[in-house]
């Protein structure tokens, strides 16, 4: 999936939101069961008995660890933790699906906090038992995975991946760019181009200027015009293309073309649900606050 994102960017196209697809409870309770090993201390996790326990639980059920949808959700998530800590979520899951020293390894590059717990799925089972997107042509094995991945480029199996990838160049005057500021700078900390062309930070990392304040008559929209776009080009220079035979190894074919999702519980309950319809079609954590409180 990141390989076709990569296409997707270099080829100058990006996409849009899509729809929440509202989980079923016999999908999101068939989660019930699934152990999974938590990153930090290979302590198995039952994913669905988390769900259940009393409080507000966030589940977010990842792709494999070098993918667009996977760094997004991460770069959102270490952006977004202390809001939704804030707005009364308790315990943060992040599935990942790749083997636990991929999980390290991502989990490191994008500065995820230690209050979201990592756990690893080579397999991508979780995500099946929820229900996620698989793709185009998940079960032909007669077609290989980047071959499908190529497909879903142009939507077969991801409708929304076009779209979204779209309005990462067109901007949304709506929309939110607090996590991509974020993501931009913690890129430049790393040393990650282009990001010293686009921010500036101070000594204790804040951003003191942000090249996208500078543009004329955009500058005071949400999003503006390129600006996801240009994270998704420091995502796919530093982190996917850079550190690929890290973050790629281990994983189960099948995974290239999973597509991901997350899940809210308040006290058994749902509270919000996601499933991403595309490359870079990932959930609005925006609505998810607004979901929560």
């Amino acid at each position: 999936m990141a390989m076709v994102a990569l296409l997707a960017t270099t080829l100058g196209m990006t996409m849009s939101p899509s729809v929440s697809t509202p989980a079923s409870p016999s999908k999101l309770w068939s989660l019930a069961g699934r152990n999974l090993p938590r990153v930090s201390d290979g302590k198995s996790v039952d994913v669905g008995s988390t769900l259940m326990e009393p409080g507000t639980t966030l589940l977010v059920l990842g792709t494999y660890p070098a993918d667009f949808n996977m760094i997004e959700y991460c770069q959102q998530l270490a952006h977004y933790t202390p809001a939704l800590k804030d707005a009364g979520v308790m315990k943060i899951m992040c599935v990942v699906n790749g083997p636990p020293a991929a999980c390290e390894k991502l989990k490191a590059l994008v500065g995820l906090p230690d209050d979201v717990v990592l756990l690893a799925d080579a397999e991508g089972a979780a995500g099946r038992d929820f229900g996620v997107g698989r793709g185009w042509l998940p079960d032909d094995n007669k077609v290989p995975a980047y071959g499908k991945l190529l497909g879903m480029l142009v939507g077969l199996g991801a409708s929304k991946t076009l779209p979204s990838v779209i309005t990462g160049y067109l901007g949304n005057p709506d929309g939110n760019r607090g996590w991509i500021q974020s993501a931009l700078a913690q890129g430049r900390q790393a040393g990650r181009w282009p990001g010293e062309l686009v921010v500036d930070l101070d000594e204790d990392g804040s951003v003191v200027r942000n090249a996208f304040d500078e543009l004329p008559v955009v500058s005071g929209w949400g999003r503006r015009p390129l600006e996801l776009a240009t994270l998704r080009l420091q995502t796919m220079l530093g982190v996917s293309l850079e550190h690929w035979s890290e973050l790629q190894e281990g994983v189960d074919d099948r995974c290239l073309t999973q597509l991901g999702g997350l899940v809210a519980v308040r006290d058994g309950k749902v509270v919000f649900d996601w499933r991403d319809g595309g490359i870079c079609n990932v959930a609005n954590f925006e609505d998810l606050l607004t979901a929560l409180s």
